[in-house]
C-alpha cells in the first residue's frame, strides 16, 4: 500500500491517522495491517523503530466495538515505559472514535488502576506482573478479550516474564487474535506460537535493513579509564542536537550523567534504579528537547519512540549482541540520517566479533579526534550548549491542538452518567455529538474531552447550564491525572 488511505478503514481512525501525520505505511505496517484486519494470527519479527506499534494500533482500534463497555484488547508490554507509551498511542489512533485506553503497571497505583477498569475501558496496556494481579483479584475483565498483542517478546523473555505471559493466555478466551512481535525469534518464543497461536502468519521485516539503512556505525577504541575523555571530545566535534549515551549499569549511569552535567552539559538520565515517575519524566523531558543528552542503561534501547535523535553512543559496549541492534535503532528513525559510535575496550574486542556477525558487516574504527581539531570546534560547540534548543513538537500535537479537556467537579457518587453529559452538551448551539470524545467519570469528578475546536465554546456555556438538576464546576483540566498515568 502506498498510503493509509488504501487500507479499508473507518473515518474517524482515517482522520485521525491524517492528524498524526501518518502518510506512508512503514514495511511492517504495509505488511501486518491488512493481515490483522482479516483477523489472522500473526508472529511478527521486527525492531523497535520499525513502526510496529502503529501495525497493531490500527487495525485494533479499527475493529473494535465502541458500544462494548468490556476490555476487548489487551497489549502486553515487558517495561512500564512501554505500556505508557503505547497507551498514548491507541489513544491517539483512536480518539475520534471515542476509544479509551489503560495503563496498567507495577509501581504505579493499584487503586487508581481498579478503578479506571470499572468504568468502559476499550483496550489494556500492561506489564505482565501487573496484569496478573489485576487477573488474580478479579479487576481486569477477561470475557470480552478478541485482540492480544505481546510486544517485545525476546525482551519478555530475557526479563523472566515468559512463564506470566503464559499464564496469561491461558486465562483468556480462546476465540480470540493473537499478534506476537519480537525483534529476534529464539526458540522459546516460536514455542508460544505452536502452544497458543491458531495458523500464525509469520512477517519477518529484516534486521539487517533496518540495522544498516539510515544509520552509520563507527568504533573507537580507547582504555576504560579514558572513555570520558574520548566521549567529551566527541561531543565537541559532532555537536549533535540530540544523543543518547548508552551505559552497562545504573551506578555508570549515575556517574557520566554527573560528570557531563559538570562540564554544563545539558542532560539527564534514565535507568532502573529510578522511581518511575522520575523516568517518564526524564523521557518526556528528553522528547520535548528540553535538554540534548540522555545517558541511560538498555531499560531504554527499546520501546521508546523518539524520532529526532541524531547519534547515539555506546559509552559501554553491549555484552549481549541483540541489545546492539535495539540501541542504534534509537537514531535513523522516520527517513532520518542517524550516526551510531560505540566506545570499544581492546579487552573486549570478542564482543565486537559477536556483533559484528549478527548485524552482517564490519564496523568501521576512526581515529581519535585530534586535539587541534578539538580546540578549533570548541568555541561552536559552546555556543551550540549555551542556546536554549528548541522545543520539539510531537506527532500527537498537531492532532490535539484542537481538544480541550474538561473537569466537571461531579461524578458517581452525584449519579452522574456518560450520557447525562452527552444529551446536555451535544444540545448546545454549535455542538454536535461528534464533538465529545472521551468521558472519565471518577467518584467527585468527570473529564470529558471535547473535540474540533469547540472546547472554549463548551466551556463558556455550562458554566451556565445544570446537568440532572445540578450545576456543576467547570474548568479546563490541566491534565494531572494524565501526568500520573
Amino acid at each position: 500500500m502506498k498510503s493509509f488511505r488504501n487500507y479499508i478503514i473507518s473515518e474517524d481512525i482515517g482522520k485521525a491517522l491524517k492528524g498524526l501525520g501518518y502518510d506512508i505505511p512503514t514495511e511492517v505496517q504495509a505488511r501486518v495491517i491488512p493481515a490483522a484486519l482479516e483477523k489472522n494470527d500473526l508472529m511478527v519479527k521486527a525492531q523497535t523503530g520499525s513502526g510496529k506499534t502503529a501495525a497493531y494500533a490500527i487495525p485494533i482500534c479499527e475493529l473494535i466495538e465502541w458500544l462494548e463497555n468490556k476490555p476487548q484488547a489487551l497489549i502486553l508490554t515487558p517495561t512500564r515505559e512501554l505500556a505508557v507509551q503505547v497507551k498514548e498511542d491507541f489513544t491517539n489512533i483512536g480518539r475520534f472514535k471515542r476509544l479509551k485506553a489503560a495503563a496498567i503497571y507495577g509501581r504505579h497505583s493499584f487503586s487508581m488502576e481498579k478503578a479506571e477498569l470499572k468504568q468502559k475501558t476499550h483496550v489494556v496496556v500492561g506489564t505482565p506482573g501487573r496484569v496478573m494481579d489485576h487477573i488474580k483479584k478479579g479487576t481486569l475483565p477477561l470475557t470480552k478479550i478478541n485482540y492480544l498483542v505481546i510486544d517485545e517478546a525476546d525482551r519478555m523473555l530475557d526479563m523472566g516474564f515468559i512463564k506470566q505471559v503464559e499464564a496469561i493466555m491461558k486465562e483468556l478466551p480462546m476465540e480470540r487474535m493473537t499478534m506476537l512481535f519480537s525483534a529476534t525469534m529464539p526458540q522459546e518464543v516460536k514455542n508460544m506460537s505452536l502452544d497458543y497461536m491458531r495458523d500464525p502468519i509469520n512477517i519477518d521485516v529484516s534486521e539487517a535493513n533496518i540495522t544498516t539503512s539510515d544509520i552509520d556505525h563507527f568504533l573507537y577504541y580507547v582504555k576504560e579509564e579514558d572513555k570520558f575523555e574520548l566521549l567529551n571530545d566527541v561531543m565537541i566535534v559532532e555537536k549533535p542536537d540530540s544523543c543518547m549515551i548508552f551505559c552497562s549499569t545504573k551506578d555508570r549511569v549515575d556517574i557520566v550523567c554527573e560528570r557531563l552535567k559538570n562540564f554544563g552539559y545539558p542532560c539527564n538520565k534514565m535507568h532502573g534504579g529510578m522511581e518511575q515517575a522520575d523516568r517518564l519524566s526524564s523521557i518526556k523531558g528528553f522528547k520535548r528537547g528540553e535538554y540534548r543528552y540522555l545517558i541511560a542503561t538498555d531499560l531504554a534501547a527499546r520501546g521508546i519512540d523518539i524520532e529526532t535523535i541524531s547519534m547515539v553512543i555506546n559509552y559501554d559496549i553491549p555484552l549481549d549482541k541483540e541489545n546492539y541492534v535495539h540501541r542504534p535503532g534509537r537514531t535513523g528513525r522516520a527517513g532520518q540520517k542517524g550516526k551510531a559510535v560505540s566506545f570499544l575496550d581492546p579487552a573486549q574486542t570478542r564482543y565486537l566479533h559477536d556483533i559484528q556477525e549478527l548485524i552482517g558487516f564490519s564496523i568501521q574504527e576512526l581515529p581519535k579526534p585530534a586535539k587541534e581539531e578539538v580546540s578549533v570546534q570548541k568555541p561552536s560547540f559552546d555556543e551550540k550548549m549555551n542556546a536554549v534548543p528548541p522545543i520539539k513538537k510531537r506527532k500527537s500535537d498537531q492532532l490535539n491542538k484542537e481538544i480541550m479537556k474538561l473537569r466537571f467537579n461531579g461524578g458517581k457518587k452525584k449519579k452522574l452518567r456518560a450520557a447525562n453529559f452527552v444529551g446536555v452538551i451535544s444540545n448546545l448551539e454549535g455542538v454536535k455529538a461528534e464533538d465529545i470524545g472521551i468521558i472519565t467519570i471518577q467518584d467527585t469528578l468527570t473529564y470529558i474531552e471535547i473535540l474540533n475546536g469547540k472546547g472554549p465554546l463548551v466551556l463558556e456555556a455550562m458554566k451556565n447550564t445544570m446537568i440532572c438538576g445540578k450545576r456543576l464546576k467547570v474548568t479546563e483540566a490541566l491534565d494531572k491525572m494524565e501526568q500520573m498515568k
